[in-house]
């Protein structure tokens, strides 16, 4: 049995589609099939970081009494390895190269529309601001990404590397709900502020 409208009450006219509640089928089978997509690229980033990160301690041979970052430097071809690029689509990709004392993993975000480009700016701004909170963070990613890790042979003799490993692959799983997040909550503000201003748009109109 249907039931119909109160009279003299008119339900507002709906502007976007409801959005699934957390927990709900809709939002498990999205969340399940963006997990069955990202798997096998955080596999390939593993099984590629875990073999780049073997590293020893090796002085520069341009430079006397001088311990570089030969990724960074590259005063030396013979000591760089072919770099890497693992692709999960246009948008998202890394970028690894390694050298016989140091690696730099550079991470694309995804970044669907201009709210996404100016938030996940914001946040890696911030974040790069703090490098030395982070160790391994860079404060200038590479040209054509987001944001760049450099680890040494320094780093992986005073930490673990599958702990440095995780951490990576850690970041690249939680920074897409962070910006997600962060979106659904400017959307959501914004909402907010419209509805008050035409309200009192609405009501200068009638007085």
């Amino acid at each position: 049995m249907e039931r119909s409208a109160q009279p003299g009450r008119e339900e507002p006219p709906r502007l976007h589609p409801p959005l699934p509640l957390p927990g709900s089928r809709t939002d498990r089978s999205e969340a399940a099939a963006m997990t069955a997509t990202l798997r096998p690229y955080l596999s390939a980033v593993r099984a590629t970081l875990q073999a780049a990160l073997c590293l020893e301690n090796f002085s520069s041979q341009v430079v006397e009494r001088h311990n570089k970052p030969e990724v960074e430097v590259r005063s030396s071809k013979e000591l760089l390895l072919q770099p890497v690029i693992i692709s999960r689509n246009e948008k998202e990709k890394v970028l690894i190269e390694g050298s016989i004392n140091s690696v730099r993993v550079s991470i694309a975000v995804k970044q669907a529309d201009e709210i996404e480009k100016i938030l996940c700016h914001k946040f890696m701004r911030f974040m790069m601001m703090r490098a030395e909170n982070f160790f391994i963070l860079r404060r200038k990613p590479v040209e054509g990404y987001d944001i760049s890790f450099l680890i040494t042979n320094f780093h992986t003799e005073q930490m673990y590397k599958h702990k440095l490993v995780d951490f990576v692959i850690h970041f690249m799983e939680e920074i897409d709900k962070e910006i997600s997040e962060m979106k659904l909550s400017v959307n959501a503000r914004a909402r907010i502020v419209a509805e008050e201003f035409l309200k009192n748009y609405g009501r200068d109109m009638l007085l």
